[in-house]
C-alpha cells in the first residue's frame, strides 16, 4: 500500500491557485445583527478561505477586531475588505448598488432550497442574522432573493458561521 503524504507548503498553494482560476464571480457576506464574536470570526476565516470581497458588519455585530473574533479568526481578516454599517439596509444599498444579487439565508415561506438556486451568472451577497432571531425584519424584505440550506437530520437550524460557511461554499460550487 503507498504511503499518502500531507501537502507541503507549495504543494497546497499550486491546488488552491488551480481553483481560483477556475472561479469567476464575486462574493460578498452582510453580518446583521449578530451577537456572538466567535461566530463573527469563524465567519472571518471561512470568508477568508472562500475569497470574500466585501464583508459588512451590521447594527450591533460584534467588530472584526474585538478579542473573540480574533482569537476565532487567527489572522484572517488581513485577506478581507470588511466595514461596518449602522445597517442591514445601508449594507444591502451597498451591496446593491456594487452590482451584487443579495441573497438572505433564511427559513422563511418563500425561501428557496440554496443548491437549487441558480446563481451562476451573478455576483451574490449573501445575508446572514443574528444566532437566535435570524435576519431582521428589514433584511428580509430588503433582500433579492431568500434561500434555505436543506437539512436531513432532526435538528431545524444550524449555526450561524456553519451556514455561512456551507452558503458561501454553494455559491462557489455552482460556478466550478
Amino acid at each position: 500500500m503507498a504511503s499518502v503524504k500531507q501537502l507541503d507548503g507549495t504543494a497546497m498553494k499550486r491546488l488552491h491557485r488551480e481553483w481560483r482560476r477556475r472561479t469567476e464571480g464575486r462574493l460578498s457576506i452582510i453580518l446583521d445583527g449578530l451577537g456572538t464574536p466567535v461566530n463573527v470570526g469563524s465567519i472571518v476565516r471561512s470568508a477568508a478561505a472562500f475569497s470574500v470581497d466585501q464583508l459588512w458588519l451590521a447594527g450591533p455585530t460584534p467588530p472584526v477586531t474585538s478579542a473573540g473574533a480574533r482569537k476565532t479568526a487567527l489572522g484572517t481578516e488581513r485577506y478581507l475588505l470588511y466595514s461596518h454599517t449602522a445597517s442591514s439596509n445601508e449594507a444591502i444599498e451597498a451591496a446593491r448598488a456594487d452590482g451584487y444579487l443579495v441573497v438572505g439565508i433564511e427559513l422563511a415561506d418563500t425561501a428557496e432550497a440554496l443548491p437549487e438556486m441558480n446563481l451562476v451568472g451573478h455576483d451574490v451577497c449573501l445575508v446572514l442574522g443574528h444566532e437566535d432571531h435570524g435576519l431582521s425584519r428589514a433584511a428580509l424584505a430588503a433582500c433579492d432573493r431568500l434561500a434555505y440550506i436543506p437539512q436531513l437530520g432532526k435538528v431545524g437550524s444550524l449555526n450561524v458561521a456553519t451556514a455561512a460557511a456551507i452558503a458561501c461554499y454553494e455559491v462557489r460550487r455552482q460556478r466550478w
